[in-house]
């Protein structure tokens, strides 16, 4: 479990090609079909070939909830353990692994034995790794993207359209064409947006904190945690790569190697 910018992502595709893994999406918004930056989608590269489920698959405009997910996140489990594989769910919407795990109709906990992982990391850093990021998706595209779903009076209670990102933008496109030629205008306007979002992002980090904390004082799941914030700390990529492999991934190819060596239905949960 862990809160947006953590690397589960990242660990989840490590674990997989180390223990013959399959991975299932449990993040809101990345269920949904397009928006590959505004939901910070893993891409092609990143997956390593790892095969992942829930991942762009759901329309747009539907209203996918967290029963939804439980009752398609069921078939993949299943169909990963057929083929002798192990399941990975990762990403960060706690209420869908909750839904999964403790919803009583379901008895999921009754029928798998599951391993949780938390990366966390410290908040200050967390909150520099946002506005860094924000910044690099506006530079791949991020403004474009959003214009290409606009609507006027859109619905932003439903689908992808509650996406971070989405909203915040709405102000910046209903203003660009009529200040046509104001680029100081547009500027500020767009800049606005873009500081809505890293707030946006930081209060999310925040209610991550807040429900990851609740649901380690209210169940009895079998928890690792795992402190990375020196990791995120490192400058250069090779430093972020050996803390990452040092701090992180070693312990957890430890935690799961143990927990494997139990031959029952294995599920390894990664909220991020």
């Amino acid at each position: 479990m862990g809160a947006t910018r953590t690397g589960q992502s990242r660990l989840s595709v490590d674990l997989a090609t180390h223990f013959r893994g399959e991975i299932i999406n449990s993040n809101k918004m990345q269920v949904y079909k397009g928006l590959e930056i505004v939901t910070n989608k893993i891409t092609h590269t990143e997956k390593k070939g790892v095969r992942h489920y829930l991942l762009g698959e759901i329309e747009p405009d539907s209203h996918f909830t967290a029963e939804d997910f439980y009752l398609q996140a069921i078939v993949y489990i299943e169909k990963i353990l057929k083929n002798q594989l192990v399941p990975i769910i990762v990403e960060r919407s706690n209420s869908y692994i909750e839904k999964l795990v403790e919803d009583y109709v379901f008895m999921f906990k009754y029928k798998y034995d599951s391993c949780f992982i938390w990366i966390d990391v410290e908040q200050s850093v967390l909150n520099r790794r946002v506005d860094m990021r924000v910044d690099q998706m506006v530079k791949e595209g991020l403004v474009d993207e959003v214009r290409q779903i606009f609507i006027r009076d859109a619905d932003y209670t439903n689908g992808i359209r509650r996406s971070i990102d989405v909203p915040e933008m709405d102000k910046y496109l209903r203003e660009e064409t009529n200040i046509d030629g104001d680029d100081e205008s547009k500027q500020m306007i767009l800049q606005a947006s873009i500081s809505s979002i890293k707030r946006n992002t930081r209060m999310l980090i925040c209610n991550e904190l807040d429900k990851i904390q609740r649901l380690i004082s209210e169940t009895i799941w079998s928890l690792h945690h795992i402190i990375a914030t020196d990791v995120c700390k490192e400058d250069t990529e090779e430093e972020h790569d050996e803390a990452w492999t040092n701090t992180v991934l070693q312990p957890c190819l430890d935690i799961v190697k143990r927990f494997l060596k139990n031959d029952h239905n294995n599920i390894i949960i990664e909220c991020m």
